[in-house]
């Protein structure tokens, strides 16, 4: 009794006290206790989280990628040649696994499509049908880009090839700042 007591008391020997507990915490928010909930129309300002790369997004997301600047500053770390040809071979490799990464996303996305076609198409459900149709053709053509764009890889040409020029231009660009750094500005 003696604890709730000390929220009540205002008087102690009969003098009035402003320091109460209440006064020395002093306000508190409710929001700091209490969730309030938003309402249902009201939308949420934070930006949605990105999805996760899928499909041909995948493989231009690598080739897309700045290999000029890694190539310069390899060549500054490491300016042997045996290293460009080695991260030369790295990257081929990096771009055929993003390759079979993205085909068999889609082999394996048309053979759900392929499923939900006849499951629909027995249930009469036409519409549906022809979207999983318009979808089909989309992973189709698709695929057919990376099938083309590895043939080009392959080939040593094409967006593929890209990757390769960039990052060896970027190597040559970084040997020719260390030749410029120690031998051309050195006066003799």
């Amino acid at each position: 009794m003696g604890l709730f007591n000390l929220f009540n008391r205002q008087h102690k020997n009969g003098h009035d006290h402003d320091l109460s507990f209440a006064n020395a915490v002093g306000d508190i928010p409710e929001e700091t206790f209490i969730e309030k909930e938003q309402p249902a129309n009201q939308t949420n300002n934070e930006p949605p989280a990105a999805p996760l790369f899928a499909g041909i997004q995948l493989l231009y997301e690598f080739l897309d990628k700045n290999h000029e600047s890694k190539g310069y500053n390899d060549a500054l770390i490491n300016p042997d040649m045996t290293h460009l040809d080695q991260t030369i071979i790295a990257l081929k490799n990096d771009l055929e696994r993003s390759i079979r990464k993205t085909k068999t996303f889609y082999e394996d996305f048309i053979r759900q499509i392929n499923f939900h076609i006849v499951s629909r198409s027995r249930s009469g459900m036409v519409d549906m049908v022809e979207e999983l149709v318009v979808k089909k053709e989309i992973a189709e053509s698709h695929i057919k880009q990376v099938i083309e764009i590895e043939e080009q890889a392959r080939q040593n040409e094409g967006v593929g090839h890209g990757i390769i020029i960039s990052y060896t231009r970027g190597f040559r660009n970084g040997l020719a700042a260390i030749s410029g750094q120690m031998i051309l500005n050195k006066h003799f």
